[in-house]
């Protein structure tokens, strides 16, 4: 018999990415991805990003927060395998263009299944090497 869930999923809230660069993860996610500044709490070395109807945590692994969570992200310890953010339109050749003028690398692309079904998407990497696939959202 299985138990009743007193609640409902409203979709995802936030994702927490820890950093070693702070200044160079949010000029990627603000200049590159266009999430805009939500807010900032420095003394807890905390950045928030709008990303839709989600936020994009960033935090410093030097700040308070950070240093609860151990060794700083690399190549052989990743807090995320990726996230994917949903975006419209989705124009692979502007969208191809405009990550190379920013010196960002595809690593994939393909069809991929999502929360909206299927679609296109693009797989890039953030200055932390966290994978981030952008997905044409209907």
């Amino acid at each position: 018999m299985s138990e009743q869930i007193p609640f409902s999923l409203a979709g995802l809230d936030h994702v927490v990415f820890r950093t070693a660069d702070t200044p160079r993860m949010l000029a990627f996610y603000r200049e590159v991805l266009g999430c805009p500044l939500e807010r900032r709490q420095d003394e807890l070395g905390l950045v928030q990003l709008r990303a839709g109807r989600s936020l994009i945590d960033l935090v410093d692994v030097a700040g308070p927060l950070g240093r609860t969570g151990g060794a700083a992200p690399g190549p052989e310890g990743r807090n995320v395998d990726h996230i994917c953010l949903g975006i419209r339109p989705f124009d692979e050749a502007s969208l191809r263009a405009h990550l190379e003028r920013h010196s960002v690398a595809v690593v994939a692309a393909g069809s991929r299944y999502g929360a909206e079904g299927e679609g296109q998407a693009i797989y890039v990497r953030d200055p932390d090497g966290n994978a981030i696939e952008l997905k044409g959202a209907e």
